[in-house]
């Protein structure tokens, strides 16, 4: 089998990034079937239980509250709700759901309590959960394994050097922090990024860099397409095409072999011919459903048509790694240490997220 290296350098990414496509997607494939099943995709839904309002500037996110967007913000959702869409999302071949919420980081409280009763009730009706929530303690990721959590997912978004064109609320290294936090439960890592927010492709290899070096290598990795939302700071910038997502994918593959590589934002611009592709490169995971978040996605029923034509089936649960046992609230060992933990604010200034902001109030 291949070697899962973590030594890998940015030119070394870059030079399998540029290989001749043909040649790129053959072993990208190659290796694929070395580690997976070539026609078995895990397929997830993502949920946002609790969505608009977040107080970072991400210069893609329509969640952010400083910018102007057409998203209509919610408060947490109960359990009963989250519990109802993930019974529609398992009978539609979902395996996993993942929570999202547009906080900047878990606060301990009555809140975080109620998303750990969600964790528990997805838990019990045998599908894996995955977890969003911004930045995190290692207290709090490990009341969040005790739920029964199966995934953590926080993505570095790009290169550490772009990272700071792209958000000036929270550092490159709080998110570094947050993963490390994750990994001192037993929850494992989905940590990726977006590509087409206007950074270069050596921007690219330095993300892939920064989390193929991590020992473990994340379990999964989302590889984002920006999806341009009117208001925010990248509203103008145009979709990224298809071949420089088939190229992420399979230099993914190649970096990371036992990862599974999730096709995430931006399928709905993509062909089914290009989204085959991305599957031959090495991608192995999506998500389903006729919203990422905020952002729509493919509806689920042509997610499925699609698969019938390429002959692929849905991963079932906890193929990769077993089920965690789930800890009721009363017998946990982990409780409440009411943290108040000083994440990192650079605040400097970046000029388009500045300008999407003074639009907003204006908008007002």
């Amino acid at each position: 089998m291949s070697e899962t290296r973590h030594n890998w350098t940015k030119q070394e990414i870059l030079d399998v990034y540029n290989k001749p496509l043909m040649d790129l997607l053959y072993e990208a494939a190659t290796i694929h079937r070395e580690y997976h099943d070539p026609n078995t995709v895990q397929v997830s839904t993502l949920l946002s239980i609790k969505t608009g309002g977040c107080p970072e500037d991400c210069g893609y996110c329509p969640q952010a509250a400083r910018y102007h967007t057409d998203i209509e913000g919610n408060d947490l959702m109960s359990v009963q709700q989250v519990k109802a869409q993930a019974l529609r999302a398992k009978s539609s071949g979902s395996s996993r759901v993942c929570m999202g919420a547009a906080w900047r980081n878990v606060k301990d409280g009555p809140e975080f309590d109620n998303v750990l009763e969600m964790v528990r009730t997805i838990n019990k009706l045998d599908m894996e959960v995955c977890c969003t929530l911004g930045m995190i303690t290692e207290n709090q990721a490990q009341r969040l394994a005790e739920a029964g959590l199966y995934a953590y997912n926080h993505n570095l978004d790009t290169s550490e050097d772009y990272y700071k064109d792209v958000i000036s609320t929270r550092a490159f290294k709080d998110r570094l922090d947050t993963i490390d936090n994750v990994r001192k439960s037993n929850v494992t890592v989905c940590s990726g990024g977006i590509i087409g927010m206007g950074e270069k492709v050596e921007d690219r290899a330095g993300m892939l860099v920064a989390l193929s070096t991590l020992d473990p290598q994340p379990e999964s990795v989302p590889i984002n397409a920006l999806v341009a939302v009117e208001g925010t700071p990248m509203e103008e910038i145009e979709p990224v095409p298809i071949w420089d997502m088939i190229r992420m994918v399979a230099t993914t593959r190649i970096i990371m072999p036992q990862t599974q590589v999730r096709l995430s934002a931006g399928r709905t611009d993509m062909s089914r011919e290009g989204q085959a592709m991305c599957f031959f490169a090495g991608a192995n995971s999506i998500f389903a459903g006729d919203k990422l978040l905020t952002t729509p996605n493919p509806d689920v029923n042509e997610d499925m048509a699609m698969f019938k034509l390429l002959g692929l089936n849905p991963q079932k649960p906890f193929t990769k790694v077993s089920q965690p046992k789930t800890v009721e609230a009363k017998d946990s060992k982990f409780s409440s240490l009411g943290e108040k933990p000083k994440w990192t604010r650079p605040e400097h200034k970046i000029e388009r997220n500045e300008a999407a902001k003074v639009k907003a109030k204006l908008a007002e």
